[in-house]
């Protein structure tokens, strides 16, 4: 434990660009060990970065004031994603400063770290939420019909039919696009459970975590799919 009262001299500005790598680096280790995925890293740097440009010192030197107009004014009319990024990335970046390196900051700089965003300035709201009606089935089956006739005639068969297959086991087992799209020959388990098995290696993630692998069965014909595009196709 350490005194926050116990301060010594100023640091020089050599000791606190060295101090602001070290914290950053820092940041990325912790971030790392909560097992969020390298993109979601690289976002939240990023969007560190693009503050730190803005504001021209260190982040830890940021007051409310200084949110109020980054937020206010040089934000005001950006996309609502993007504001609520870069105040994701601050609140996390301020909440590991304060847990980890508040005593080190205090003796260094003789200033306690406290968050530029609270609940005054904090960007409201999250993306737009939309209700999803999905189609009946009667629309899904006269969607697949008009398909279906347009593979006798279309003037391209290989990527329409693979187009075609891919949105079959979109709509029959609930995969995702980018799931469908990084499928391999090996992925279809024939033999596991009454219909066979696919296994989706790169499923969506949650929080940040990366890639989850799952397995899913091919219910809803998608067997058939498969088999008509593997061995026709």
């Amino acid at each position: 434990m350490r005194d926050l009262r116990d301060a010594r001299p100023p640091a020089s500005l050599q000791e606190l660009a060295d101090l602001e790598t070290d914290l950053l680096s820092g940041f990325v280790l912790a971030r790392s060990s909560a097992g969020l995925a390298d993109g979601t890293i690289r976002g939240e740097l990023s969007n560190l970065e693009r503050v730190r440009e803005w504001f021209g010192r260190p982040l830890w030197e940021m007051q409310p004031a200084d949110a109020d107009a980054y937020f206010g004014q040089v934000m005001r009319r950006a996309a609502s994603g993007t504001r609520h990024a870069r105040a994701g990335a601050l609140v996390t970046f301020f909440a590991y400063l304060e847990l980890r390196q508040q005593a080190e900051l205090h003796a260094l700089t003789g200033r306690v770290v406290t968050c530029p965003v609270d609940e005054m300035n904090r960007p409201k709201g999250g993306k737009d939420a939309r209700l999803r009606i999905p189609p009946r089935a009667e629309e899904v089956a006269q969607l697949f019909a008009g398909w279906t006739g347009e593979l006798a005639a279309c003037r391209k068969f290989a990527p329409t039919a693979r187009n075609y297959a891919a949105a079959r086991l979109m709509a029959d087992i609930g995969l995702r696009a980018n799931e469908v799209r990084r499928l391999d020959l090996a992925d279809v388990k024939w033999e596991l459970g009454p219909f066979g098995k696919i296994h989706v290696r790169y499923g969506k993630g949650a929080r940040g975590s990366g890639p989850r692998e799952r397995m899913v069965p091919l219910i809803n014909g998608a067997g058939r799919t498969l088999r008509w595009f593997i061995e026709d196709v």
